[in-house]
């Protein structure tokens, strides 16, 4: 079993390798086009055997795109694919109350889930992860891009791996948005959220490696843990350090199951 980990920065990666290490110590660090990887391993070997390689890409979906497939292309023709590709990092959490939705729910169209909402600290694994602003401005607000007729705005984790790696670590499951331009505003906060009621987090890769892990048919996961709310930029608010905190006891507590999850056929776990 093969991972590929990326994350924006040398903290967020540091972090992941931290959790990682107490069963998986560091093994090599690897160089790959734009960037370098630290190679875990297993002591002793896991059964199946595990690999996790933890790559920082850079920040914002276009470096965390291009790094990932530098880094599954090098696997590929070396003829050592990756299984799985995890966007993990710190993000920011939509910690309020779901405002109404824009359009009355009726029996055809029931009014959307809404996931929980993230408190600082906490940890969030997608169930989705979305460009919630890849698309265009028109008079009548934002449209999407696959509403404009061309390409993706959403890809969906493995959902058994989503759910065994909530229940344990007891993260909220929802909406991870990817953004170019993170929210500033009480007002964009509460845009995103009556377009994606679901949205529990707002970070800026998980769809940059989600699209280029499904170029190469690899399932991808989104793991966050929460430094600031969405919303008004509040510095003396936000807990970078407890965050980072939480993203490594998350993998320390996950490394296990990304060792033995794997896809059938039919796509579900093995």
């Amino acid at each position: 079993m093969r991972v590929l980990i990326v994350t924006a920065v040398p903290a967020e990666r540091d972090a992941v390798v931290r959790g990682i290490g107490a069963t998986a110590p560091e093994v090599a660090e690897l160089p790959v086009p734009g960037g370098m990887i630290h190679r875990l391993s297993p002591v002793p070997p896991a059964e199946p055997p595990l690999t996790v390689d933890v790559l920082a890409a850079g920040v914002g979906p276009a470096a965390a795109a291009a790094g990932t497939a530098a880094a599954l292309t090098a696997a590929a023709v070396a003829r050592t694919p990756y299984d799985l590709a995890v966007s993990a990092g710190i993000g920011g959490g939509f910690t309020t109350a779901r405002p109404s939705a824009t359009t009355r729910p009726t029996a055809e169209r029931p009014a959307p889930a809404q996931s929980a909402p993230a408190r600082l600290g906490s940890i969030v694994v997608a169930d989705a992860i979305v460009a919630a602003d890849l698309g265009a401005e028109t008079p009548d607000g934002f449209t999407a891009v696959t509403d404009l007729g061309f390409g993706t705005v959403e890809h969906l984790p493995p959902a058994p791996l989503v759910a065994a790696v909530a229940e344990a670590t007891d993260a909220v499951r929802g909406t991870v948005l990817t953004v170019s331009t993170v929210t500033g505003s009480a007002e964009r906060a509460a845009e995103l959220l009556r377009r994606h009621p679901r949205a529990a987090a707002e970070a800026m890769e998980g769809f940059g490696v989600a699209e280029a892990a499904a170029a190469q048919s690899v399932p991808a996961l989104e793991v966050r843990a929460i430094s600031n709310a969405v919303g008004p930029r509040d510095r003396a608010a936000w807990r970078i350090g407890e965050a980072l905190e939480a993203l490594t006891s998350t993998f320390g507590t996950i490394a296990p199951l990304l060792g033995t999850w794997t896809l059938d056929p039919e796509g579900t776990r093995q």
